[in-house]
C-alpha cells in the first residue's frame, strides 16, 4: 500500500520476516527500541541485529516527552547523522511519537523507518504522519505531522503482546468498522470470535481494511483541517478516560469505553435505535479486559478533562456522534449534562457486565 502525503509518498509492507541487517546494508542508522519488545525477541527476530548503534526506551507515557526526542537527536549528532542516514523505530504507537518527532525536527527532517509492534499502531497510528508527544498532565499536545518512508509491518509480533495490549488494538479495529455502519458492524459481529484468539489471517483482513480506510481520511484531509477530524470518533471521550485514569486505562481500551459513551449519547438524541445501540455494545464490552474502576468515571473529572481537548472551539464540548442516517459528524454542542447522564449509563452497562 502506498500513502500520498504532502511531502513524500510512502509504503506500508506486510513481510513475514524482519530482516534489518540487509535491510540497513552500509547505512548510517540508529535504532530505537521498545525495551520490552527487544527483550522478548532479541533470541529470535532480533538475534542477527548489531545493536551497537541503538536505543532502548521504556514505552510508557512519562517517556513521551520533548526531552526524551532530544536525548534521541543528542545521539544522532554524535554518530553523526546526516540526510541520507535513516532512523529506525521498533514498537508501538509511543516508541512512534518520539522518534517520528526526533525524526522531524533533526537536520529539518531524515529518512525514518517504522516497524509496528503493537496491533494498535498496526491498524492505526502507523499511517497518518502524526507524531505526538506529552507536556506535563496534558497528552498529546505537541506534536508534528512527519510520516516515515517506510513501514514494515509482522503481524507476529502481535502474539506475545499482554491481553490488555492486544484487546487495545482491537478497539481500533472496532471503531473503524463501527464508523463504517452496517457493514463494519456485522463484519465484526461474524468474526469476533477469530479476532478474541488472535487468528493472523483474520487480522490480516481486518488490518487491512482498517488503514484503507484510514487511507481515505489522511490522504483527504492530512492537517486535520476537515474530514480527517471524523477520525476522533470516541477519541474525546477516550482521552479523558486515559487522563483521568493516570492512564490505568491503556489507549484503544478508553477508546472502546469512548464508543460505548458516542454511542449512548447518540441514542438519547435520537441519532441511533435502540436495536444498533445494544449490538454496538455487545461487541464493545467483549473489547475490555481490564478492572475499571468507578471513580475514574466521575463527571467532573471527566469533563474537565474534555475541556482541555484541542479541538474544541467554543464554551460547549465537543465530540463526533453518529448522524440519523448512521453517517458521523462533529458537533460543538454537546452539553455536560448530556456527559454526566451518559456516564451513569456507562457506570451501570459496566457493573452489569462485571467489568467495573
Amino acid at each position: 500500500m502506498n500513502i500520498n502525503s504532502y511531502n513524500k509518498t510512502y509504503t506500508v509492507d506486510t513481510v513475514d520476516v524482519i530482516d534489518l541487517q540487509n535491510f540497513v546494508g552500509s547505512s548510517v542508522y540508529l535504532i530505537v527500541f521498545d525495551k520490552k519488545v527487544y527483550d522478548i525477541y532479541k533470541g529470535t527476530a532480533f538475534k542477527d541485529l548489531d545493536v551497537s548503534r541503538a536505543v532502548f526506551l521504556e514505552a510508557d507515557e512519562n517517556c513521551k516527552t520533548i526531552d526524551t526526542a532530544v536525548e534521541i537527536c543528542k545521539i544522532m549528532a554524535d554518530i553523526p547523522f546526516n540526510k541520507n542516514s535513516i532512523l529506525i523505530s521498533i514498537g508501538g504507537g509511543i516508541i512512534q511519537d518520539i522518534t517520528g518527532f526526533a525524526a522531524n525536527i533533526y537536520n529539518r527532517g531524515i529518512r525514518w523507518i517504522f516497524i509496528p509492534t503493537t496491533l494498535l499502531a498496526q491498524c492505526d497510528s502507523c499511517i497518518g504522519g502524526k507524531t505526538s508527544l506529552n507536556l506535563m498532565n496534558y497528552k498529546n499536545i505537541l506534536g508534528t505531522f512527519y510520516a516515515p518512508d517506510r513501514i514494515m509491518i509482522d503481524l507476529n509480533f502481535v502474539t506475545t503482546l499482554s491481553e490488555d495490549d492486544y484487546l487495545s488494538g482491537l478497539g481500533e479495529v472496532a471503531k473503524f468498522n463501527i464508523m463504517a455502519a452496517h457493514d463494519g458492524i456485522e463484519l465484526l459481529e461474524r468474526h469476533i470470535d477469530r479476532l478474541l484468539h488472535r487468528d493472523i489471517e483474520c487480522l490480516r483482513a481486518f488490518l487491512k481494511r482498517s488503514l484503507e480506510f484510514k487511507k481515505k481520511f489522511i490522504e483527504e484531509d492530512e492537517f486535520d483541517k476537515g474530514v480527517r477530524n471524523l477520525l476522533n470518533f470516541a477519541h474525546t471521550f477516550g482521552h479523558a478516560f486515559e487522563s483521568v485514569s493516570h492512564y490505568a486505562i491503556p489507549h484503544g481500551q478508553a477508546v472502546t469505553l469512548g464508543l460505548l459513551m458516542a454511542n449512548m449519547i447518540s441514542f438519547d438524541r435520537g441519532l441511533l435505535d435502540h436495536n444498533l445501540k445494544c449490538r454496538i455494545e455487545k461487541l464493545c464490552v467483549r473489547l475490555i479486559s481490564v478492572k475499571l474502576d468507578y471513580h475514574w468515571f466521575e463527571p467532573s473529572s471527566i469533563i474537565g478533562a474534555m475541556k482541555r481537548d484541542k479541538k474544541r472551539t467554543s464554551e460547549q464540548l465537543t465530540a463526533v456522534l453518529f448522524k440519523s442516517d448512521l453517517g458521523l459528524e462533529i458537533v460543538h454542542d454537546l452539553r455536560p449534562e448530556e456527559v454526566e447522564r451518559s456516564l451513569l449509563e456507562l457506570i451501570s452497562y459496566l457493573k452489569l457486565s462485571k467489568l467495573c
